[in-house]
């Protein structure tokens, strides 16, 4: 990659950021135990499983060590490192006088804010595996516990939040109490009340921000998919017929929930809505997002109601976009109004098939690091070196997960010649590296 991108500076950014979880978020792997703790992001990796036997334990191990977690606390999505890596639990100043129900260990448990895509997102790595190994010796005990917990929240969370006979339902609720980091959440910790229509609720978005309405359209969107994808994989693999049908029905229905509840009058999908005809017009940065549904496989980059979508949330339609002199994007409540992040600039470039949109989002990108050659959480549009994180592992691997994407289907873009490139089918090439 890096000898053959034309830009020396998209290059240098690439040869950065690929490597930035494995350099950065892997605390603790013994492939022995088949146990592994890691920070975040590793998406863009899944292509080198073929390639690389101990890339490829990591990332089992991951599914075994985050399968053991679903089991035991599936509303939660933040965990400390497993007891038999030795590393001590870390104490999270924001889970800190937070009530969660149900109840959870803080010695296993990092913070337990409940976000549906973090379920979607296991089941997206278990597939990604399976695809690129036609390994499926993950599939153990604790994994089909785990599947069974993720069953039981897709039914939890489907569910109104009043019962016919006027009992408020509740199966998962937090709240930060007098003296928390964390802010209170209305109704007792349960949010806005929500009317059952196929879609499944999640109390927090992919940023860690409350929701507004509990029926983010994104998440759903990328769960619909996943299901579809683990239930395709169990059919090649010959493994639990009946587990495979309920996930494919969930899918279904989630699926069709969408087309049915999430799009607005003028044609556009709403973020959140909540069963009752509440609706909130926006986007997050945040992956999975509106912006993402191409990237997260939900449709196609020419639908049309998605070109709306997109038109719209990267505009003043969207409260969260931010226009500045050095740099534009969607932000989200999670950083300040006036700090749009890059990922949402990568996720536009998934959602163009426009030669020259693509090079625009991308030269705002590789322009916007303030020379650290690593792409940051958010960026300030007034003050393009006001940023926060110099380095953000899952905006880097989303970065280079991108670029191996143009890579092949947009190779003139990025590279001195039109060739695609495709990992375990490129040209090796030796590289003398300096300086």
């Amino acid at each position: 990659m890096a000898v053959r991108l034309r830009d020396p500076d998209l290059a240098r950014l690439f040869e950065n950021t690929f490597p930035s979880t494995l350099d950065t978020t892997v605390k603790y792997f013994d492939p022995d135990r088949n146990l592994a703790f890691i920070v975040t992001g590793f998406a863009h990796l899944y292509k080198l499983l073929p390639h690389d036997d101990d890339l490829k334990a990591l990332v089992k191990a991951v599914i075994n060590t985050e399968s053991r977690y679903i089991s035991q606390y599936p509303y939660c999505g933040a965990f400390q490192p497993p007891p038999e890596s030795g590393l001590s639990p870390s104490v999270n100043d924001f889970a800190t006088k937070v009530i969660v129900n149900p109840p959870v260990d803080n010695q296993t448990v990092f913070e337990c804010k409940y976000e549906l895509d973090s379920l979607a997102g296991f089941l997206k790595i278990c597939r990604s595996y399976y695809a690129n190994t036609k390994d499926s010796s993950f599939i153990n005990d604790n994994w089909r516990a785990a599947m069974d917990q993720i069953l039981k929240v897709l039914h939890e969370q489907s569910q109104s939040s009043w019962a016919n006979d006027w009992e408020f339902v509740s199966y998962y609720n937090w709240t930060g109490t007098a003296g928390s980091l964390a802010a209170p959440v209305p109704n007792g910790g349960n949010g806005e009340p929500k009317l059952a229509n196929g879609l499944v609720a999640s109390s927090f978005r992919p940023s860690d921000d409350v929701c507004v309405f509990n029926f983010i359209t994104s998440d759903n969107a990328m769960m619909s998919v996943e299901l579809d994808n683990v239930a395709t994989m169990l059919g090649e693999v010959g493994e639990a017929p009946d587990l495979a049908g309920k996930l494919q029905q969930y899918a279904s229905t989630i699926r069709d929930a969408i087309w049915a509840h999430a799009c607005t009058s003028n044609g556009i999908f709403a973020y959140e809505t909540n069963g009752y005809g509440g609706q909130y017009i926006m986007d997050d940065a945040n992956v999975p997002s509106l912006v993402s549904l191409p990237y997260l496989g939900f449709l196609q980059r020419e639908d049309s109601t998605y070109q709306k979508t997109k038109a719209a949330m990267l505009s003043r339609a969207n409260p969260y976009y931010a226009v500045g002199k050095n740099f534009t994007g969607i932000g989200g409540p999670h950083v300040k109004a006036t700090n749009p992040w890059p990922m949402s600039q990568i996720s536009g470039i998934y959602g163009s098939d426009d030669d020259e949109e693509i090079k625009q989002r991308l030269s705002l990108i590789v322009e916007n690091t303030s020379g650290l050659g690593l792409i940051h959480e958010s960026i300030h549009i007034y003050d393009s070196s006001d940023f926060t994180r110099p380095w953000f592992a899952w905006a880097n691997s989303y970065f280079a997960e991108m670029l191996l994407d143009l890579a092949e289907r947009k190779p003139g873009l990025i590279f001195k010649d039109d060739t695609p490139y495709v990992i375990g089918r490129g040209k090796r090439t030796s590289r003398k590296k300096t300086g």
